[in-house]
This record gives structure tokens, sequence and C-alpha cells, in this order.
């Protein structure tokens, strides 16, 4: 295979948004399966006529184009259907963590300014009252035990239906309203598919303007480079307010005749499960997710027999992660690399190669880009390094959003000319693999040594003992900055703090080995998996 994804079969979509991709697989397969949940399974067709009613219901409370409606939920069928329902008459669904609450929810949706909101009902009470004041004009809520019968209790909470939210139950209006549909919406790409907030982990978040031309772009020429087809099996594990989730799990599967599976919030036990059940032959997760899934006890490379290939997005993976998941199970997480920015993933590792180490640096490549994606490392000026040399990873493509949503300063600084400077340090090779060195924000300076956090974390990764690693700069008043590590260990364990210290001495030049190494139960992340260093701070 070519040390390249090539345009062999890239081409320009031949519609302009997801909803067209998606009309086009309900017109040539309307009775294959499209969705799945547990027990529970929807045809493309079935699908697409309950997402009509939906549609139908929500334009007679005044829902049209252009307007956000939050969707509040976790990985249930009816996001799917919110999201086609929303499309469907011109408007633009708000992603919004379902685990979020009070002014974590608040600060969003004040600043979004969505006119309604569906939720989930267990929390409709509480997101009334959080809301209450805000634009959202009517809510409605839906229950995750729709759509299944088998109530697995390490995923659902209780078997009881709350009272639904003031403005109905979602199912129930799916009965009131079906058999009829929406009035048609031309949409084109440039209109607003998905608004999606930055995690916040380097700053407050901010909403990233995804647009129909934008998600079509990704699902499409991600999911043909990672090799998915027609009747591939797509496992939505990332959770689908993440951009992740959205595009390269829910949009991949839609966009084509797969299945989309559902599990509802993520439990390592049925993840499992699940992909012996359903037969599973894709997905993309955080490595978080990988590591806990390898701490399942009985957990066998059977559970992944009908995989083709495995994905990890949203934090870089260390190369003895993937020695350790792949000696055991048999199966290769291949990398993948992308932003809320630039739509979910547009660097990732060919399925049938293996990404290659950076002598230099250590770390294990991100991959190289989609066709139709250009990159380049910059130095601060915005000129190209040569290759090889560090530089901001700086992206340009049809996957790149057109700015944030109502703040021009913020888009200015990051998409000059239109091209996203990622704020990511990468070396990029002759071959095109790139290499992800760390974040900017995130360096280390060790009497005026540069120290890269990651590089650091990959050696403290090395060792048998260690499950998780975060490495942060510690003000020291002789040289600038400390390194101190924060680590946890794997079910069962053991290790010391000076123990790791000794480690990494042995493995590091003397200004990046960490001073302190402090053992924790569990590192602080973001709701999508990522480690909060600024926490650690």
């Amino acid at each position: 295979m070519s040390s390249t994804f090539t345009n062999d079969g890239i081409q320009e979509p031949p519609v302009a948004t997801t909803l067209d991709a998606w009309r086009s697989r309900v017109q040539t397969h309307p009775d294959h399966p499209a969705v799945a949940y547990f027990d529970g399974a929807l045809t493309a067709r079935e699908l697409d006529d309950l997402s009509d009613a939906l549609a139908v219901a929500l334009d007679e409370w005044g829902v049209g184009r252009g307007d956000r409606v939050g969707i509040y939920l976790q990985n249930v069928p009816q996001y799917a259907l919110a999201l086609l329902a929303l499309w469907k008459i011109g408007a633009a669904a708000l992603v919004l963590n379902p685990m979020y609450r009070g002014n974590e929810l608040r600060r969003l949706v004040d600043d979004a300014e969505p006119i309604g909101i569906i939720c989930e009902d267990v929390s409709a009470a509480a997101t009334a009252e959080t809301l209450r004041g805000s634009s959202v004009r009517f809510s409605i809520s839906t229950s995750a035990l729709d759509f299944q019968t088998r109530n697995d209790p390490r995923v659902f909470e209780s078997t009881t239906r709350a009272a639904p939210a003031a403005d109905g139950d979602l199912v129930e209006l799916l009965m009131r309203f079906r058999g009829r549909r929406p009035p048609l919406v031309e949409l084109g790409g440039g209109d607003l598919a998905l608004l999606t907030y930055t995690s916040g982990t380097t700053g407050p978040p901010k909403g990233a303007l995804n647009s129909h031309a934008n998600v079509l772009a990704t699902a499409l020429d991600f999911g043909d480079c990672a090799g998915v087809v027609d009747g591939d099996v797509v496992f939505a594990v990332a959770p689908l307010f993440h951009i992740t989730g959205a595009v390269l799990n829910a949009g991949v599967a839609l966009v084509r005749d797969c299945v989309l599976v559902f599990a509802n919030r993520f439990n390592a036990a049925v993840a499992l499960e699940t992909f012996v059940e359903h037969r599973v032959t894709y997905t993309i997760g955080s490595i978080t997710v990988f590591n806990a899934l390898s701490e399942v006890p009985g957990v066998s490379a059977d559970h992944f027999a009908s995989v083709k290939t495995l994905y990890s997005g949203g934090a870089p993976i260390p190369p003895a992660t993937v020695e350790k998941f792949e000696a055991r199970f048999g199966k290769y997480i291949h990398n993948a690399y992308g932003m809320t920015e630039t739509t979910a993933g547009v660097i990732a590792v060919p399925p049938g190669l293996r990404a290659p180490v950076d002598p230099s640096s250590g770390s294990l490549s991100i991959g190289l880009p989609l066709p139709r994606v250009d990159i380049r490392a910059v130095d601060p000026n915005g000129d190209p390094v040569p290759p090889h040399t560090a530089g901001e990873l700086e992206i340009a493509g049809p996957q790149v959003v057109s700015g944030y949503w109502r703040n021009p300063d913020a888009s200015r600084d990051t998409l000059p000319g239109g091209r996203l400077r990622t704020g990511d340090v990468a070396i990029i090779d002759e071959a095109g693999w790139v290499y992800l060195v760390d974040r900017l924000k995130d360096q280390i300076n060790v009497s005026g040594y540069k120290v890269w956090p990651r590089e650091v974390e990959d050696t403290l990764y090395e060792h048998p003992a260690v499950h998780e690693a975060a490495v942060v700069g510690q003000p020291d008043d002789y040289q600038g900055e400390s390194v101190v590590a924060y680590v946890s260990l794997r079910k069962g364990a053991t290790a010391t703090e000076d123990e790791l210290v000794a480690f990494a001495r042995d493995r590091l030049a003397a200004y990046k080995r960490p001073r302190l190494v402090h053992i924790i139960s569990d590192l602080p992340k973001t709701q999508t998996g990522k480690i909060r260093r600024s926490d650690l701070r």
C-alpha cells in the first residue's frame, strides 16, 4: 500500500449536504437496517419516516431555517432522529453535553440562543429550571428506554419513566405526526448543520460553525479512507455531543448503507457485549475508551473478532498503549486527528499501515492528511518549516469551518485566510506522516530547555503498572519550571512514586525527568476523555 492517501476514488461529493446523502441512501436501500439499539432496530425507511414526523412537529413550533435547537441526550436512536429532523427544516443542531448542569449548560445556551431543546425525561425538570428566562421557547423530552426492551441496569439507572418535559414526549409526538412530511427546504453546503462547542481545555468554549459541506466532506472522506463500506456496522462509542461521535461515527454511517449501533451512555462491559452481539466492524473512540475496554474482566480477542478497523481520536496515543492492545487482542488501533474546527478527523493512519514513530520526539504518528486536506507546519511568523522540524500545525480544506459563532476576533486570529492555526506543535516528514508533539500552551521551560509533556508521558506509559499519565510544569524559583507527573495505575498493579521517578530517570535527559511523580486514583478528564492538564496544574 502507498505511504499516503491518494485521490483515487475521492472526488467532490455528488450532493451538497449530509441530508442529501441520507435521502439517496433511503431511496436506494429503504428496507436495510439503519439503527440498532440493544434488541431494537429501525430500517432506513422507518428512521426517515420518524424524522419526518419530528420535523413536522418542530415546524409547527416555528423552528425554521437558521434556527438552533439543542440536543441534550446520551447516545440513543433519538439523536439520529433529531439530527435528520432539524436538517429537514433547515435548522441546526446545537449539540450539548448531557453531563453539563447548571451554569455549564446555561453558558452555552445563552451564547448559542437555541429556540428549543430536546432532553432526557429524567433531567427535564432540572433542565427547565436551569433554562428559565433563556432563549428556549419549547422543551420536549424523551426516554432512553424507548426503541428497546432489554432495560439493562448497567446503563439504565431506572426502568421508571419520568414525567415528560413541558411540551411533551418525543415518541408521543412521533406517533401524532407520523405520516406527514415537513415543507421542503432547499439546503446548501454553506448552511449550518452543527453548532459544536470546543472542549474549553485551552480557554472558554467557542461555537464552531460546522456547515453541511464541512460535515459531508469529513463523513465521506474519512469513512472512505478508513475503509468503511456499505453493509458495515458502526458502533457509536464516542459521544454524539462531541464532533468525533457526531461525524466520524454517526455521519460516516448515515451517508452509507451502514448500521449505526447505539448503547446509551458508555459502559465498558456493555460495550464489549455490543461488539459481539451486533458484529461491529468499525468504530472510533478516545484512547480512554480502549483502556477501559482492556480492563474489563474476561475480555479477549473474541470480543473484537468482527472488527475490521479501530480508530482512536481526541488525544494522542502512546506507542506502548497501541502495542499492548494489539498483543492482547490482535487489533491495531489506528491513530486519527481532528478538531472541532476541522469537523473531526482530517489526518489518519490508513488501514493496513502502521504508524511510524518519530525518532527525535518519540511520538507515534497521527497519520497522513486525507485527500483534499492541505497541511503544513509553520513558524511563529506563519512561514513553513522544513521537514522534520517542529512547527505549529496549520490545516486547510473543505472540512475546516468558516469561523466561530458570533466571535469575529477568535475567527480572525485562529483562521487567518481560511487556514486553521491549530495550536498543536507537529513534525511532518518527507513522506507526509504527521507527528503531534504537544500543545503550544503546554510546553514546559526548564532552565531555557523546552520540554514537551507528551514525550515524558509516553515514557511513563512504558512502565507496565502505569494506566494513564499526565505531565505539567510547576513554577520553580531556580530553573523557571520543573517537570511534575501524575499517574494512575492499572488494576492490580503496584508501583511507588520513587520507582516511577527512577524509571523515567533512566530513559530521559536530565532536564526532561520528572522531579515528582504523584500517584492518584484517576486523572481529571473532559467528558470526551481528554486529560485536563489545566486541572492538575
